[in-house]
């Protein structure tokens, strides 16, 4: 699958997700392959509705194998979380009780520290169609709501859990802006490399009669100017430009590059572009 790499440490850990009855096995998967992109790795299903394991469960997990695997299933939401030392319930509906109600950022924040104190923790999510009881949510410590719109509040199972596994994540970063690969380094052109460039262009475009009128040319071949040194460009960028600017030379409609009698190689500067 694109973005997986085997040769990399596989992160997995964290807080229990526990799905109360959950319908359908492509829920499941898609609820394991959200807990593994974030490094969540263990799933509890409460009475899963068509049983246990689910090919169609493995199937939507888009590898996520080390999730569906380890599964575990449980006929009441009890034995589900006795071994559990702390567990949030999420739910978008307003309950008149006595449990605080968190956000995912502070939620998630308090269930690294209790991770990082060796606290066992989870978090429940309900059904599909109508989530938890005011039971179920009872045997929760504290509860967890989304910020989403208050007229239209209902989120997938498989949404609500990349939230909290995303938000998870986050939790464990030191520095939120922080990315897991960066773009190509490549160096700043020369002002020869641009001056090349510049000439090169202006002759092509002159040639086909682009500065007219005459009296204009100054002006716009200053605004030329202008366009392309407005950034800083690479020295591949530059060697990308040449190349487009020189076959117009080389090349043409009637005889395309790769036309039968037309030599390949020309005089223009390859396009460099793939060598980083």
């Amino acid at each position: 699958m694109a973005g997986t790499n085997s040769e990399l440490e596989l992160i997995a850990e964290g807080p229990a997700i526990i799905l109360v009855e959950p319908q359908l096995g492509e829920n499941i998967g898609m609820v394991a392959r959200a807990m593994a992109n974030f490094g969540l790795a263990e799933l509890r299903l409460v009475k899963p509705r068509d049983g246990w394991p689910n090919d169609k469960a493995k199937a939507a997990a888009s590898k996520a194998d080390h999730v569906i695997d380890a599964t575990k299933v449980y006929e009441t939401l009890e034995e589900a979380i006795e071994d559990l030392n702390f567990v949030y319930a999420t739910t978008a509906r307003e309950r008149y009780g006595f449990k605080p109600v968190r956000s995912p950022v502070t939620a998630t924040e308090t269930l690294r520290q209790k991770f990082k104190a060796g606290e066992k923790t989870g978090v429940l999510f309900g059904r599909e169609r109508w989530g938890l009881t005011n039971e179920e949510v009872a045997l929760a410590d504290e509860i967890v709501t989304f910020p989403v719109n208050p007229a239209f509040a209902s989120l997938n199972i498989a949404q609500a859990v990349l939230l909290m596994s995303y938000e998870w994540m986050k939790s464990g970063m030191e520095d939120l802006s922080h990315t897991l690969f960066e773009p190509v380094e490549q160096k700043q052109a020369t002002k020869e490399q641009l001056f090349g460039l510049f000439d090169q262009l202006e002759e092509a475009l002159d040639a086909r009669g682009y500065f007219r009128p005459e009296g204009k040319k100054p002006r716009m071949v200053e605004n030329l100017r202008a366009v392309l040194s407005r950034r800083a460009l690479t020295s591949q960028e530059i060697s990308v430009l040449r190349g487009v600017v020189g076959t117009f030379d080389k090349y043409s409609r009637q005889n395309p590059r790769g036309h039968e009698g037309v030599a390949e190689q020309g005089e223009f500067p390859a396009d460099d572009s793939d060598n980083g």
